[in-house]
């Protein structure tokens, strides 16, 4: 086995970008030109919603590996759902859904993105804020999930 190097990787069209958000979760991400990529998520000490989207080509896989997330989602015609992840648990995002994530505090995702995550003829990446969920979601407290939304 041949190890690749980070500019042959690059050259080849895959990248390794990682980030410490705002609000402190750290995202490793493994990211390549058709705009498919993988990502892992550590929250903070601090949980908190992630800020509301949608994608136009791209699915999405989501997977908790520790810790738990509320995955809230708008439907076309404007309802609202919330549901509660626990580790191992996993939820498939569709194109032009509407989606929001609460990390809680120390929780670790693993997310797949795949399908057509290009704008044709430009390097922007598919992702469309949605400021009518964040509307939705932002204003829900760790405590109103746990005690509204926690089927277990």
């Amino acid at each position: 086995m041949k190890p690749i190097s980070e500019d042959e990787a690059r050259a080849l069209g895959v990248e390794a970008i990682h980030h410490e958000m705002d609000n402190g979760e750290r995202r490793f991400r493994l990211v390549s030109s058709d705009g498919s990529s993988y990502s892992r998520t550590e929250a903070s000490g601090a949980s908190g919603w992630q800020n509301s989207h949608y994608h136009q080509g791209v699915t999405e896989l989501y997977v908790v590996q520790k810790g738990w997330i509320a995955y809230a989602e708008l439907s076309a015609g404007g309802e609202l759902t919330i549901s509660l992840l626990q580790q191992g648990d996993t939820v498939t995002v569709r194109p032009y859904t509407h989606h929001n994530v609460y990390m809680s505090a120390f929780a670790v995702t693993h997310v797949v993105k795949y399908g057509d995550g290009t704008d044709k003829g430009t390097d922007k990446a598919d992702w469309v804020p949605s400021p009518a969920l964040d509307l939705r979601t932002k204003p829900v407290t760790e405590s109103e999930l746990l005690h509204k939304f926690n089927s277990t």
